[in-house]
């Protein structure tokens, strides 16, 4: 029995659908055996073929919704799909407060947020509570002594091994550097990293190893990339942004890596850095990084790196990077997420 056409149905409504479809492919995989044929179309078929699990971990995924809504899940509970694939419902928010956030880390480390005020608060994660797959989560913003029209703008895990420096972002393409020890213990709740009226809110953010080649893009899908020991202690202009435009992606990786690149209608590309030639100096116009208007995020991955994508309806798909080709050149991009009246709103990257 083929699917009917949707098309024009309110989105609670496809949702609900889409939630009865997710569970009865989900169902049909576990309980099936090979020699049974089961009457569905060749293209669900494909969205229920999950990989096994990992094994156990201590880390977990954290979802947060943009009022603060917040849940943590063990990572292993995540099966893979394939690329393309519609994903598992996730957090369960309100239709007026959609998912926003993705982060993973361990309970025994600490979550760092920024404000659209600049400011920085550092959250355990084992006060996060620890929720299924498909469940609500608890108000983060109750601990945090947040100012009227203060809200979440980023969310950090603790940085990696090699992690030496916060770069910043903000939407106007203002970038710094921050030492790692600055963030550390010692600092006072409600800093300000960066002030708002210098370039706007915070807008991106990743960890760099101190040599590292920066990619700032913007929606638009524009993007500049120069060596981050070109930004001076103090910040400087990192990329120039159109007024209708903004920044809101950033990620660090060595010159000869390369970056994922999702956009709103869950098409993907990673894009070689070689290929993607660097600035004398921070501060020019981006060129096109993808066509892709307008772009989700960027993030650094390897071969071996897990993708982990969320909708705005809650939905979330993991998959493996490896499935994506790479590109020396500007492409629209592939399918990574089977969207139907839906959009991408974050990702992530896992990278061992």
């Amino acid at each position: 029995m083929e699917r009917p056409d949707l098309t024009g149905l309110p989105a609670a409504v496809l949702a609900y659908i889409e939630s009865l479809e997710s569970q009865l492919h989900h169902s049909v995989h576990t309980h099936s055996v090979h020699t049974h044929s089961v009457h569905v179309s060749t293209e669900t078929q494909d969205e229920a073929t999950l990989e096994p699990s990992e094994p156990p971990t201590s880390a977990h995924l954290i979802t947060i919704s943009a009022a603060g809504l917040a849940k943590r899940t063990p990572r292993h509970l995540y099966s893979r799909q394939r690329r393309g694939g519609m994903g598992i419902f996730d957090l369960d928010s309100p239709g007026n407060d959609p998912p926003t956030f993705l982060a993973m880390a361990t309970p025994a480390e600490m979550l760092t947020l920024l404000t659209n005020h600049g400011r920085v608060f550092r959250v355990p994660v084992a006060e996060i509570s620890e929720r299924p797959v498909r469940s609500r989560g608890e108000l983060l913003n109750t601990r945090l002594p947040l100012r009227p029209e203060e809200r979440l703008a980023l969310v950090l895990p603790e940085p990696p091994d090699n992690g030496t420096f916060l770069v910043l972002v903000t939407e106007r393409g203002q970038v710094r550097r921050i030492a790692r020890p600055y963030l550390g213990a010692s600092l006072q709740a409600g800093s300000v990293l960066l002030e708002p009226r210098e370039g706007g809110a915070p807008a991106a953010a990743c960890w760099s190893c101190g040599s590292d080649e920066l990619l700032i893009a913007a929606r638009s899908g524009q993007a500049i990339r120069f060596n981050e020991r070109l930004v001076p202690v103090r910040g400087c202009l990192g990329m120039r942004v159109d007024p209708d435009d903004r920044v809101v992606a950033v990620a660090a990786a060595p010159a000869d890596g390369q970056v994922f690149l999702l956009g709103q209608d869950g098409k993907g590309t990673i894009r070689l850095l070689a290929g993607f030639t660097a600035n004398k100096a921070p501060g020019a116009g981006g060129k096109t990084a993808m066509k892709a208007d307008p772009l989700v995020g960027v993030v650094a991955v390897t071969e071996q790196s897990d993708l982990f994508v969320l909708s705005r309806l809650g939905k979330l798909i993991r998959f493996r990077a490896n499935e994506v080709p790479p590109k020396e050149g500007v492409v629209q991009g592939v399918h990574c997420m089977s969207l139907r009246a839906d959009e991408c709103v974050a990702l992530l990257a896992l990278v061992p």
